[in-house]
């Protein structure tokens, strides 16, 4: 520039390269207060903020005591009472089984269909509170996968003093997928930064509709945005139609993280030879 100062834009982006994506952020900041419709600024402060919370996804998570108690694909060993036709012992024909309907406490029959906690008597001590299991999202125990991604939600709350960087209840989704170079950072930025895994699992559908089914990135992150909220089997098929179209080492790995996730490893090893025995370099 005049003066011999170097353009802002030019900065940021050597800032970004060097991995100084705080300084590189504030920078983009300043420009976009001057321009706030600058799209370059915009998306390199997009992308600035995604790499400071980034997470690998084809590495698997580290299972704790809750995954291993409360896993949603293992299998009952006892049947759930009033299902079995298996008379419980120690009662007669004539008699009423407690077994069918379970009471609880007060005396109120429990029919599967309670909130979480409504059976259990309020914490009365500071002691009883803390040791509640419950986060905002969910009354499962923090996990280490949920509490990861509770840490990621909440890094946006620090970086951005004035309010947050996009508000998602005045963006239009639809423009955005049909521009796919602006649309792969608002993904990566909503999927990574804010982890609004739905709103991002709608952006990429958008974005699937908008290239007919024919790119392969979109596909992968459907799968990624399936494998977040737990629907295994639905980010199974997105990878494997993704692997039909090109073929990457990434989506190998993420396909055979969900084989160990529904608990067929044999299927994992078998993408992993399937990878060893072909070509595959990117």
């Amino acid at each position: 520039g005049s003066g011999g100062r170097m353009d802002p834009l030019f900065m940021a982006t050597s800032l970004f390269r060097r991995r100084r994506f705080e300084d590189c952020v504030t920078i983009c900041t300043d420009i976009l207060k001057k321009n706030p419709l600058d799209q370059t600024a915009w998306f390199l402060k997009a992308r600035a903020l995604t790499e400071q919370t980034y997470v690998d996804e084809t590495e698997m998570e580290e299972e704790g005591i809750a995954e291993l108690v409360m896993g949603d694909t293992g299998i009952a060993d006892v049947a759930r009472p009033g299902t079995s036709l298996k008379r419980p012992p120690g009662t007669s024909s004539r008699a009423t089984s407690q077994g069918v309907r379970p009471l609880s406490q007060s005396g109120r029959p429990l029919s599967g269909f309670v909130r979480p906690g409504t059976q259990s008597a309020r914490p009365k001590t500071m002691e009883q509170a803390i040791m509640a299991p419950r986060t905002a999202s969910t009354a499962r125990p923090v996990t280490s996968s949920s509490g990861r991604y509770v840490r990621l939600g909440t890094a946006s709350m620090l970086t951005e003093v004035d309010g947050p960087f996009i508000d998602m209840s005045k963006m239009d989704l639809s423009k955005y997928a049909k521009r796919p170079t602006l649309a792969k950072a608002l993904f990566e930025y909503l999927f990574y930064h804010e982890n609004n895994v739905r709103s991002a699992l709608e952006l990429a559908s958008l974005a699937t509709e908008a290239c007919e089914f024919e790119d392969w990135w979109w596909k992968t992150q459907l799968g990624k945005c399936y494998y977040r909220l737990g629907l295994y089997r639905d980010a199974e098929a997105q990878f494997r139609s993704a692997l039909k179209q090109f073929q990457t080492i990434d989506t190998y790995l993420l396909l055979g993280k969900v084989c160990i996730k529904i608990d067929q490893p044999l299927g994992a090893l078998d993408l992993y030879a399937e990878v060893h025995r072909g070509k595959i370099v990117y």
